[in-house]
């Protein structure tokens, strides 16, 4: 049956301290603090750098056992290579601890930097690249450079489905033929509210349906009215249970209904003014009163 994630981008924000986090709480149990009240983190600390597998193996050991992480890609590949060549640094992504999570790594999330344009052949090559399973991850993991050996993680406990979301910052991406692309490739296109910064586009695009909350009205800041979230939480009642709205902000046709439903992802990245993590949790109270 098709379930819904709520969480948080990141958690380690000073303003959060002695305000969300309660005063005197140690820094390294910031994460079971969160982890106890929403059931999905993103990881953003991946996007910046490589990680290293025991920070993957302490963050699954400090969660929850149903807990899911989604894991954001490496800047390196989206913004300093913009997708070409990345065949090894991808490798080196993917053998940098990710997999350690085990059956706690959610969906893996790939955002495009706003100066890249739509380029067809290039995101295909792109995503044609990306292992859709566990296995398939290893496997290329174990393709790494030599700047990964003697901390590389390449090993699975299982092999589970793997999935991947693209997020779109520059308008060339609004056009149908790039939502025919993400289908062909059942990848998620991204829901981004960034308060009109960047495209708003909720084509539904794979087996899941992956949203990241920015801000209402100032990217990064705001917080969302109560009003606001009741609007998305009818957004998200609709996708899980299936369905594929169109309207204003789809460029499509409908994908069809899924009769089992479709998994949600949201993550709300207002975190400057200590918004994200109440508002998310203000969320998943009202999808779990349903």
């Amino acid at each position: 049956m098709a379930g819904t994630r709520v969480g948080t981008s990141g958690w380690r924000y000073p303003p959060w301290r002695g305000t969300f986090y309660p005063r005197g709480l140690a820094q390294r149990r910031e994460l079971e603090h969160l982890s106890r009240q929403v059931n999905s983190i993103e990881i953003n600390g991946s996007f910046y750098s490589l990680q290293r597998p025991e920070s993957y193996r302490a963050w699954a050991a400090e969660t929850p056992e149903d807990f899911l992480f989604a894991v954001k890609g490496g800047r390196f590949i989206t913004h300093l290579k913009q997708l070409r060549d990345v065949e090894t640094p991808l490798a080196n992504f993917l053998a940098s601890g990710v997999l350690a999570l085990g059956p706690k790594l959610g969906p893996l999330l790939w955002q495009l930097p706003p100066r890249l344009r739509f380029d067809p052949g290039r995101v295909e090559a792109f995503l044609t690249l990306l292992p859709r399973t566990t296995g398939a991850a290893a496997e290329l993991a174990a393709h790494h450079d030599e700047r990964l050996d003697g901390r590389a993680h390449t090993e699975i406990d299982a092999d589970r489905p793997l999935r991947h979301a693209l997020e779109v910052r520059h308008p060339s991406f609004c056009t149908p033929a790039f939502v025919d692309l993400l289908r062909g490739q059942d990848v998620a296109l991204v829901v981004a509210d960034t308060a009109g910064t960047w495209p708003f586009l909720e084509d539904v695009t794979s087996d899941f349906v992956y949203v990241r909350l920015h801000g209402d009205s100032e990217l990064y800041t705001s917080g969302y009215t109560p009003d606001a979230l009741d609007v998305w939480a009818a957004k998200v009642r609709a996708w899980q249970a299936g369905e594929a709205p169109t309207g204003e902000h789809t460029l499509a046709p409908a994908a069809p209904r899924r009769p089992g439903g479709r998994d949600v992802f949201v993550y709300f990245d207002n975190d400057v003014k200590v918004h994200a993590p109440y508002d998310a949790i203000a969320l998943a109270g009202r999808l779990s009163s349903d």
